[in-house]
């Protein structure tokens, strides 16, 4: 790896009981074309010996933070980013294999374009590699956001793209100096949408994101956490409406309610036909437990609300990009409510 005092990128990982990953993804790292970047190691609690296997097999991860207990995505990537030495924080979840240029491909395209300040990797199935995970995020209009093209096959339709809204934390290049600017996660959502959340931030302080078709990942869905859990349920639906607070437009928030509205139509109809998120949810649990984590969410972000109505002051009070700007987003980045509720 490249010189510890001169590295322009800080590549953080944060592992939670993911040994059978972290090989792979760290192997992937030490054949990266491009070399001048650091590794830290964030370890929330794992019990599965990864922190033993990283020390022997990969000793030149500069950085291994040990956690007693899982604190979530965001407190476990800032407390890497305040050790960062790199011009560039580059997030990379543990269960991902990155091309050898990855790394490279995203520092040569935010050198090229100083106006951005995140760049998102192309990100495909791990075991389907002609299968797309996802380009960058889209947004729908409550604040729950999906990946662009996932599950669509490869066939390049987005690599001309040169714009997204704002990348997957799964595989992301953030400018410090941003970071710096708006600030690091919000270590209130502990996981899922502190992305959304962030990359938001970013946008409305006036930074663009790029996105970067050669930055190949290759990614395990949720290896983690599961793809439908209840767990992931319940933080990505509190954390959705926490998005939406703190973000959205004062016109656009008062009738996001008829947005979700909307989509919990359609998600019922998924859960009965089998479609969508809420359909593999309920063949797996019940359609009360779906209510039930539903009613558990919204309940938790109703009595964590001050928070971000305290956030929303700030951040709308300092945002540089005008409602019309706003608009576009939603526009050109924005998701139907069919497909943000019946695709996988």
């Amino acid at each position: 790896m490249g010189n510890r005092e001169t590295v322009s990128a800080s590549v953080i990982i944060v592992n939670w009981n993911g040994r059978d990953f972290l090989e792979t993804c760290l192997q992937s790292l030490e054949t990266q074309q491009f070399r001048s970047f650091e590794v830290l190691l964030v370890d929330n609690g794992s019990e599965d010996g990864s922190v033993a296997m990283v020390r022997e097999r990969f000793p030149w991860v500069v950085s291994i933070i040990e956690n007693e207990k899982n604190l979530g995505f965001g407190i476990a990537n800032n407390q890497a980013i305040v050790r960062a030495r790199g011009r560039y924080i580059v997030l990379l979840n543990n269960d991902t294999e990155a091309d050898e240029r990855w790394l490279g491909a995203l520092v040569a395209a935010a050198e090229a374009a100083p106006s951005a300040g995140m760049c998102a990797s192309k990100i495909l199935n791990f075991d389907r590699r002609d299968v797309i995970d996802n380009t960058g995020h889209l947004i729908y209009r409550d604040g729950l956001n999906r990946g662009r093209g996932r599950l669509e096959v490869d066939v390049g339709q987005y690599d001309d793209a040169s714009e997204c809204l704002f990348p997957s934390g799964c595989a992301a290049l953030y400018r410090k100096s941003m970071l710096d600017e708006i600030g690091l996660f919000d270590e209130t959502f502990f996981a899922y949408g502190d992305d959304t959340d962030l990359g938001l931030r970013g946008r409305l302080a006036g930074w663009q994101c790029v996105f970067v078709p050669a930055a190949r990942v290759y990614h395990r869905y949720s290896a983690t956490t599961g793809q439908y859990s209840p767990a992931k349920a319940f933080l990505v639906e509190r954390n959705r409406v926490w998005v939406a607070v703190k973000i959205l437009p004062l016109s656009m928030l008062v009738v996001s309610p008829v947005h979700t509205l909307a989509r919990f139509a359609l998600q019922a109809y998924g859960a009965l036909t089998g479609r969508g998120a809420a359909g593999r949810f309920t063949s797996q649990y019940s359609a009360g437990s779906l209510i039930r984590v539903l009613l558990k969410a919204y309940w938790a972000a109703l009595i964590g609300l001050e928070h971000p109505l305290r956030e929303r002051r700030r951040i709308l009070g300092r945002k540089k990009v005008p409602g019309a700007e706003i608009r576009r987003w939603f526009r050109e980045h924005g998701i139907s409510v069919r497909e943000i509720a019946l695709k996988d």
